[in-house]
Order: structure tokens, then C-alpha cells, then sequence
């Protein structure tokens, strides 16, 4: 009896190990597949990215087209223009990393189209700010299902798409850009208040044409330190979107759209991605993407009870 219950302790545990290490096994394929699933988008050419300057935006600027001391129109600086150093590469710990001057208003435009994935990167602050934004917090976006040519919203420097805020103290922050509009899990907001992003709240609709027009709080404030990395993860997928900082979700979009020249409600699922140039001094590293076939269970749940 005794010889019987060792051999099937033993079988038990053999049982046990041998699911473990094929647990274990899984994961790591998992891991390794994951990685090779990735793009890289940074090297020390810029290869995969077109850039567009706009202009120095001055202190009292309105949204008008800027003018010149005789009142002439100024025109903007254009796309994949030389000379001005906005964008450029260093090297840090043997990796790659952009430098976005801020000094004038602009973006990074991906030269691909992208629909339903995982974009990641990392950002720090610089040190550096520029009119009109010298007595303002630092400011930049990832700007994500960009379409159309640059330059259509207030400040004449970006294409219509949804912003992804980078800013200090509010990283994760949504803005609409031009005509764009989405619905996002937040709490109503009373007077002069924001909408603020909630994982708890229903979904309210912000953008063009709704009641709040254009902007929301992220849910918390998860941001490290001044001259700290900082990790981003967004996460798009049929019109869903999730912002993520260091980890932490931070506010839940859904039904992502514009309205056209017709009044009409198009859905804005896919587009090029934009970084951008706000008159604050930022550096990106380990910027990548893959493509999603689906939600994992992990994201999924933040749109369940819709």
C-alpha cells in the first residue's frame, strides 16, 4: 500500500512538473512571437516618417491664418522641408532616440496607414519651451487615424484625427482635431468643467457636433517624474481605443469618427500617426507597432456592459 501511494504521489508530481514546464514553454513562445510581431519605427534616418512644419504660433494667436507685419498672409513651412532642425536623432545608451525641438509648431506623419494595433513608445521631457508656451505646460500628442493633409484645425499644423495628449499632468488626455469625434467612458461635466475619463462612468460623446465639443480628462495623473521615461501604449481596434501611461489605463474610447463636408458621421478607424511639435522640447525612444487580430480578454473588458 505504502509502495502504491509513492508511485502515485509520484505520478502526481510528475503530472504537475511536466504542466508547469509546458505552461512555461507556452509563455515563452507567446513572448517570442510577441516580440517578432513588433516594427521597429525609429532609426537614425527618420525612414519611416514624413514631417510637416507649420509656423512660430505668437503669443494671442486665434486660430486665423497668420500674418505678417503688413498684413500679408504668411504660408506654412510644408512638408519634408530642410534646414530647420525640429526633428532630429540622437544617440543615448546605444539606441536611437528623437529630438522634437518644439521651436516650431508641427508633426512626425507615419508613411504608413495603420488599423487595429498595439502602438507603443517611450517620451521624456526636454528642458526647452517656446512662445507661446513659455509660461505653459509642455505639451505634445500622439495624434492617431490621421487623415487628409495638415493643417486643418486651430492651429494650422496637424491633420483631422484623435489625440492621444502627451502634456504635463495630463498624458492621456483626449482632444478632437478638426471634425473628429468619439464617445468616451467619463463623467458628465457640470458649468465650466471638463468631462473627466472614468473606467466606472458610461460612455459620453465628445468631439464635433456633440455637446462637449472638444476635450477630456484622463481618469488620473500617472505620469513619472521630470527627466523620467515614461511608457505609452495605445491600443486601437474597430473603433475602440484605449490610452495607457506606465501601465495604467487611463480612459476608454469608443466609435471613433468625423463628421464630413456633408454633415455627414463618417467612422475614422485607420490612418497614419502623428507626433507632435508643440512648442516644448521632447524626446521618443522605442516607438513600435503590431497589428491586433483581436481584443485580448485583458482590454476587451474595459467596453463590456456598452
Amino acid at each position: 500500500m505504502k509502495a502504491f501511494k509513492t508511485a502515485t504521489f509520484r505520478l502526481i508530481l510528475f503530472a504537475l512538473l511536466y504542466g508547469c514546464a509546458e505552461e512555461i514553454k507556452t509563455t515563452q513562445v507567446e513572448r517570442i512571437q510577441e516580440r517578432l510581431n513588433w516594427t521597429t519605427l525609429v532609426d537614425k534616418d527618420l525612414s519611416q516618417w514624413d514631417n510637416y512644419l507649420s509656423f512660430k504660433h505668437q503669443l494671442g494667436y486665434d486660430g486665423s491664418a497668420p500674418k505678417d507685419s503688413l498684413g500679408n498672409l504668411i504660408a506654412p513651412i510644408g512638408l519634408n522641408k530642410t534646414g530647420y532642425d525640429v526633428f532630429t536623432t540622437i544617440e543615448e545608451n546605444d539606441q536611437t532616440v528623437i529630438k522634437i525641438s518644439g521651436e516650431y509648431y508641427g508633426c512626425l506623419i507615419s508613411k504608413a496607414i495603420y488599423s487595429n494595433y498595439h502602438f507603443q513608445l517611450k517620451f521624456k521631457w526636454g528642458d526647452k519651451k517656446w512662445t507661446p508656451r513659455k509660461d505653459l505646460l509642455k505639451d505634445s500628442g500622439i495624434l492617431y487615424h490621421s487623415i487628409g493633409s495638415p493643417g486643418v484645425e486651430h492651429w494650422r499644423s496637424w491633420m483631422l484625427s484623435q489625440e492621444f495628449q502627451i502634456m504635463e499632468g495630463h498624458t492621456g488626455d483626449f482632444w478632437k482635431q478638426a471634425t473628429s469625434a468619439i464617445d468616451i467612458r467619463a463623467y458628465t461635466p457640470e458649468f465650466i468643467m471638463n468631462p473627466m475619463a472614468h473606467e466606472s462612468q458610461p460612455f459620453l460623446s465628445v468631439g464635433e457636433g456633440e455637446e462637449n465639443e472638444f476635450y477630456c480628462l484622463r481618469s488620473t495623473n500617472n505620469e513619472n517624474k521630470h527627466g523620467e521615461w515614461n511608457t505609452l501604449d495605445l491600443i486601437c481596434f474597430n473603433g475602440k481605443s484605449l490610452h495607457i501611461v506606465n501601465g495604467e489605463v487611463v480612459m476608454i474610447l469608443k466609435n471613433s469618427r468625423y463628421i464630413n463636408e456633408e454633415g455627414e458621421s463618417v467612422p475614422l478607424i485607420k490612418g497614419k500617426i502623428q507626433l507632435q511639435s508643440e512648442a516644448a522640447e521632447i524626446f521618443y525612444k522605442d516607438i513600435k507597432i503590431r497589428d491586433l487580430d483581436h481584443l485580448s480578454q485583458e482590454y476587451a473588458r474595459f467596453f463590456e456592459s456598452e
